[in-house]
Protein backbone atom coordinates (compact mmCIF):
# COMPACT_ATOMS: atom_id res chain seq x y z
CA UNK A 1 0.00 0.00 0.00
CA UNK A 2 1.17 3.30 -1.27
CA UNK A 3 0.81 6.29 0.64
CA UNK A 4 1.18 7.28 4.37
CA UNK A 5 -1.53 6.72 7.27
CA UNK A 6 -1.23 8.94 10.12
CA UNK A 7 -3.34 7.39 13.51
CA UNK A 8 -4.02 7.48 16.97
CA UNK A 9 -2.95 4.20 18.78
CA UNK A 10 -3.57 5.41 22.23
CA UNK A 11 -7.00 6.27 21.82
CA UNK A 12 -7.09 6.23 26.05
CA UNK A 13 -4.32 8.74 26.01
CA UNK A 14 -5.99 10.56 23.53
CA UNK A 15 -8.81 11.05 25.45
CA UNK A 16 -6.77 11.61 28.44
CA UNK A 17 -4.67 14.25 26.87
CA UNK A 18 -7.73 15.87 26.17
CA UNK A 19 -9.71 15.75 29.66
CA UNK A 20 -12.48 13.67 28.70
CA UNK A 21 -13.72 10.35 29.56
CA UNK A 22 -13.72 7.43 26.97
CA UNK A 23 -17.00 5.52 26.89
CA UNK A 24 -17.25 2.81 23.66
CA UNK A 25 -20.97 3.16 23.58
CA UNK A 26 -20.75 7.51 23.27
CA UNK A 27 -18.44 7.59 20.61
CA UNK A 28 -19.01 6.36 16.75
CA UNK A 29 -16.32 6.06 14.00
CA UNK A 30 -17.39 7.87 10.70
CA UNK A 31 -14.99 6.46 7.99
CA UNK A 32 -14.75 8.61 4.95
CA UNK A 33 -12.64 7.48 1.54
CA UNK A 34 -12.38 9.36 -1.33
CA UNK A 35 -9.96 8.14 -4.47
CA UNK A 36 -6.62 9.57 -2.90
CA UNK A 37 -7.32 10.22 0.83
CA UNK A 38 -8.83 8.15 4.01
CA UNK A 39 -10.21 9.81 7.18
CA UNK A 40 -11.41 8.56 10.33
CA UNK A 41 -12.82 10.88 13.33
CA UNK A 42 -14.60 10.08 16.24
CA UNK A 43 -18.50 11.65 16.59
CA UNK A 44 -19.87 11.91 19.66
CA UNK A 45 -23.78 10.00 19.73
CA UNK A 46 -25.11 13.14 21.17
CA UNK A 47 -23.03 15.38 19.06
CA UNK A 48 -22.93 17.36 22.28
CA UNK A 49 -18.88 17.37 21.94
CA UNK A 50 -16.74 18.09 19.01
CA UNK A 51 -15.44 15.81 16.56
CA UNK A 52 -11.96 13.97 17.30
CA UNK A 53 -10.12 13.08 14.23
CA UNK A 54 -8.45 10.04 14.60
CA UNK A 55 -6.51 9.29 11.59
CA UNK A 56 -5.46 10.49 8.36
CA UNK A 57 -4.20 8.72 4.73
CA UNK A 58 -2.90 10.79 2.07
CA UNK A 59 -1.98 9.01 -1.35
CA UNK A 60 -3.89 5.52 -0.34
CA UNK A 61 -6.28 4.33 -2.97
CA UNK A 62 -9.85 3.14 -1.59
CA UNK A 63 -9.10 -0.76 -1.75
CA UNK A 64 -9.81 -3.80 0.61
CA UNK A 65 -6.17 -3.20 2.03
CA UNK A 66 -6.58 0.31 3.34
CA UNK A 67 -9.97 -0.23 4.65
CA UNK A 68 -7.95 -3.56 6.49
CA UNK A 69 -5.29 -1.39 7.56
CA UNK A 70 -6.99 1.24 9.53
CA UNK A 71 -9.20 -0.82 12.00
CA UNK A 72 -6.30 -3.02 12.77
CA UNK A 73 -4.13 -0.04 13.74
CA UNK A 74 -6.77 1.92 15.63
CA UNK A 75 -7.27 -1.33 17.59
CA UNK A 76 -11.23 -1.56 16.98
CA UNK A 77 -11.26 -5.03 18.01
CA UNK A 78 -10.85 -3.36 22.13
CA UNK A 79 -13.38 -0.76 21.53
CA UNK A 80 -16.15 -1.56 18.94
CA UNK A 81 -17.35 1.49 18.08
CA UNK A 82 -20.38 1.59 15.91
CA UNK A 83 -18.98 2.51 12.62
CA UNK A 84 -21.03 5.25 10.18
CA UNK A 85 -19.92 5.46 6.68
CA UNK A 86 -20.99 5.36 3.27
CA UNK A 87 -22.28 2.39 1.33
CA UNK A 88 -19.20 1.77 -0.43
CA UNK A 89 -17.05 2.52 2.78
CA UNK A 90 -19.33 -0.42 4.85
CA UNK A 91 -18.94 -2.10 1.76
CA UNK A 92 -14.83 -2.62 1.47
CA UNK A 93 -14.75 -2.88 5.21
CA UNK A 94 -16.92 -6.25 4.76
CA UNK A 95 -14.64 -6.78 1.81
CA UNK A 96 -17.52 -7.16 -0.84
CA UNK A 97 -16.64 -6.46 -4.29
CA UNK A 98 -17.64 -2.95 -5.71
CA UNK A 99 -18.92 -2.52 -8.92
CA UNK A 100 -21.35 -5.11 -11.01
CA UNK A 101 -21.39 -7.82 -9.00
CA UNK A 102 -22.27 -11.05 -9.62
CA UNK A 103 -23.63 -11.58 -5.93
CA UNK A 104 -24.76 -7.87 -5.03
CA UNK A 105 -26.63 -9.01 -1.76
CA UNK A 106 -24.31 -9.12 1.13
CA UNK A 107 -26.77 -11.86 2.90
CA UNK A 108 -27.13 -14.50 0.07
CA UNK A 109 -25.29 -15.77 -2.99
CA UNK A 110 -28.52 -14.21 -5.43
CA UNK A 111 -26.27 -14.07 -8.18
CA UNK A 112 -27.90 -11.42 -10.64
CA UNK A 113 -26.92 -13.22 -13.90
CA UNK A 114 -28.62 -15.91 -13.67
CA UNK A 115 -31.55 -14.65 -15.42
CA UNK A 116 -33.44 -18.10 -15.97
CA UNK A 117 -33.90 -18.67 -12.44
CA UNK A 118 -34.45 -14.90 -10.91
CA UNK A 119 -38.67 -15.46 -10.44
CA UNK A 120 -38.30 -19.75 -10.10
CA UNK A 121 -35.69 -20.26 -7.36
CA UNK A 122 -37.00 -18.51 -3.95
CA UNK A 123 -34.32 -19.20 -1.57
CA UNK A 124 -30.72 -18.42 -2.55
CA UNK A 125 -27.90 -19.98 0.10
CA UNK A 126 -26.42 -17.75 2.51
CA UNK A 127 -22.67 -15.83 1.62
CA UNK A 128 -19.89 -15.76 3.39
CA UNK A 129 -20.51 -12.56 5.32
CA UNK A 130 -23.71 -13.25 6.50
CA UNK A 131 -22.99 -15.71 9.18
CA UNK A 132 -20.19 -13.26 10.45
CA UNK A 133 -22.46 -10.71 10.05
CA UNK A 134 -25.25 -11.85 11.60
CA UNK A 135 -23.04 -13.73 14.77
CA UNK A 136 -21.59 -9.63 14.93
CA UNK A 137 -18.23 -10.95 13.89
CA UNK A 138 -16.44 -8.95 10.99
CA UNK A 139 -13.57 -9.69 9.08
CA UNK A 140 -11.46 -7.48 10.79
CA UNK A 141 -12.40 -8.62 14.37
CA UNK A 142 -9.06 -10.32 14.42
Amino acid sequence: MKGTLVACKDVDGLFKALNMSHCSDEWRLFIDSSKVSLKAVFLHSGNVLLSIPIAHAFGIKESDDSMKQLPQYIKYVTYKWNICAALKVIALLLGLQLGYTKFPCFLCEWDSRDKAHHYVKRIWPLSEFSSGLLSGELWFYE
